[in-house]
């Protein structure tokens, strides 16, 4: 199959607005990075994006928010298109902008979608037990969690939830109703039930709009819905 990879266009943005931009700085749908050097690295950001609301990675930008630019952005541009290509799994849609800067150098917006095939894999050996899925938390690309993998898989599919409100639902609620948020190892030890278990129970609920997932790179968090 011969795939066409986008390639830049000049952006609607000017360089004005562009440096209004990055004033905000990163956030949940904003990343920055000075150079593509390591972009086995920077892809974890593109699935994040991908698994998440969407969003812009911004190339020739540092942390500090200084618009800096790329003096050869076609190379950096060839570098991470391949790095997408070759790095993340399945297929993730993207489109390139670059903005000319006042002294000719450049920056290239790599705006990344929402995807409906969530969720994508960062996959660097080709071996499908070593994939790694990646979610946005913030201005942070986390790795996702086995539930959180589920919920993304769940939303693809957009079926409707049942579920029978039992024991254990009964008393998740009930320990919601005194504690901001729930773990899978309190939910665990409160309802006496085995980890595979608690897992389908909290997936079920947040797919089924009853409860929030908030990811986090140590331990996710559940909440309820009002």
């Amino acid at each position: 199959m011969i795939v066409d990879y986008p390639t830049a266009r000049i952006s609607l943005l000017d360089v004005k607005a562009l440096k209004e931009l990055v004033r905000h700085g990163e956030g949940q749908t904003l990343e920055f990075k000075l150079k593509t050097n390591h972009p086995e690295k920077i892809v974890k950001g593109v699935v994040a994006f991908a698994n998440s609301k969407g969003g812009k990675l911004l190339i020739g930008v540092g942390d500090d928010r200084s618009v800096k630019g790329l003096k050869f952005a076609d190379e950096d541009e060839f570098l991470l298109v391949r790095a997408i290509e070759k790095y993340c799994y399945p297929m993730i849609d993207y489109e390139i902008e670059k903005v000319v800067l006042e002294d000719e150098r450049e920056v290239l917006i790599f705006d990344i979608k929402p995807s409906p095939m969530k969720p994508h894999y960062v996959d660097l050996d080709g071996i499908p037990e070593n994939r790694k899925a990646y979610v946005r938390v913030a201005d942070k690309s986390i790795q996702a969690s086995k539930e959180m993998k589920e919920i993304l898989k769940g939303e693809r599919k957009n079926v409707s939830i049942k579920f029978q409100f039992g024991e254990k639902e009964k008393i998740l609620m009930q320990y919601l109703a005194d504690n901001q948020f729930i773990t899978i190892d309190t939910f665990i030890e409160i309802a006496q039930i085995n980890r595979k278990n608690a897992s389908r129970t909290l997936v079920i609920l947040v797919l089924a709009n009853v409860l929030k997932i908030q990811p986090s790179d140590s331990i996710d968090k559940f909440v309820s819905i009002p």
